[in-house]
């Protein structure tokens, strides 16, 4: 381990939750240690939240290390890593924080780590602002498995804003080494399917009518477009939600995400209509990824074994800050090549091995 302290500016572009997300990653992987300031300064609230301290917590534990400034509030943190262990683990938000977010900090720490990984974590699954827990299984884990790794997911409880609750047991086998990948295509659509659902007290037509919204709209670029719709279980889903996540795959391997939560004062269809927009705008920029998982996908890159080169659309303030970040920390250099309305991102990776 390096007895230098890398500082890090969590006021620097995005502002937010992702820059220490990334940092506190890479710090762990590459046995660096680190030092953020002004951790969240561009939001309305700067500094930790509750999700962000059970993150930091939950993979200070997993690496054996020493964390500084770890408590609500803090808007300066530090963090001496150690040796990713595998093992049993849990992590719980009291409120709605993503599951999701608390796993994308986590997860690229346990591929790593000396042995299989066993993670129980509650708060949201289904979150405003944080990718729904069914991106992350049907879409996110499928591109993860190009790169050679993946996870077992078992959805226990779901928790919807504001009650949280939620519940997952998440089983992460290591690898030796991730492999690079290149998606340059996105060729043409295969099929398009989905999942339409509502919870609680809410009535079931509001699955159907964000279905429909939803298959009126994509049936101009894909026939035969299968969007389930249903209600969950009480015992997995008591209290009220709803919301829509759709899956479109193409004949070169792309696998491309659309969601989009329910809200109050929204009419169901406009809900349909968001989560197939964000499929539209994906295809007609040419991207092979979309936008939720164009962020994701930089620190994988950083890490892999060998060149990888993949299209996007127009990059994301989050994708920005990922790369800035992960160039700060280590020694990958990204190139962004533009081509008409998608971009290439290519980086030869630090093929970091266990």
């Amino acid at each position: 381990m390096s007895c230098e302290v890398i500082q890090i500016d969590g006021s620097e572009l995005e502002g937010g939750g992702q820059i220490l997300r990334i940092a506190v990653t890479l710090s762990i992987l590459l046995h660096q240690p680190i030092r953020v300031l002004n951790i969240r300064a561009g939001r309305g609230k700067p500094g930790l939240m509750e999700q962000h301290l059970k993150g930091l917590e939950l993979v200070t534990e997993i690496c054996n290390g020493k964390l500084k400034g770890g408590f609500i509030g803090s808007t300066e943190i530090e963090l001496w890593p150690s040796k990713i262990r595998g093992g049993n683990y849990t992590s719980f938000v009291k409120t709605a924080g993503s599951i999701s977010l608390l796993l994308q900090v986590a997860l690229p720490c346990m591929l790593f780590a000396d042995s299989d990984t066993y993670l129980t974590l509650g708060g949201g699954t289904n979150a405003e602002m944080a990718p729904q827990v069914d991106y992350t299984t049907e879409v996110f884990r499928p591109i993860l498995e190009k790169f050679g790794a993946t996870f077992d997911f078992d959805l226990v409880r779901r928790g919807y804003f504001p009650k949280g609750g939620g519940k997952v047991e998440i089983h992460v086998r290591p690898v030796t080494q991730l492999k690079a990948v290149e998606l340059l295509e996105v060729g043409n659509l295969t099929s398009v399917y989905g999942w339409s659902f509502v919870a609680g007290n809410l009535p079931t037509h509001l699955s159907h009518t964000m279905a429909n919204a939803a298959s009126d709209k994509l049936n101009k670029i894909q026939k035969n477009v299968k969007i389930e719709r249903y209600k969950e279980d009480a015992d997995i889903a008591p209290d009220n939600g709803f919301g829509i996540v759709i899956v479109a795959e193409t004949s070169t391997g792309c696998v491309i995400g659309g969601s989009a939560l329910g809200r109050r004062n929204e009419k169901p269809e406009v809900t349909g209509i968001k989560a197939a927009e964000e499929i539209l705008t994906s295809l007609d920029e040419g991207s092979c990824v979309d936008k939720h998982g164009q962020d994701q996908i930089i620190i994988l890159m950083a890490l892999a074994e060998g060149r990888s080169r993949i299209r996007v659309g127009e990059l994301t303030l989050h994708t920005k800050t990922a790369i800035y970040i992960v160039e700060q920390l280590s020694k990958v250099r990204f190139d962004i090549i533009p081509h008409g309305n998608s971009n290439i991102i290519e980086c030869d990776g630090l093929a970091l091995k266990a």
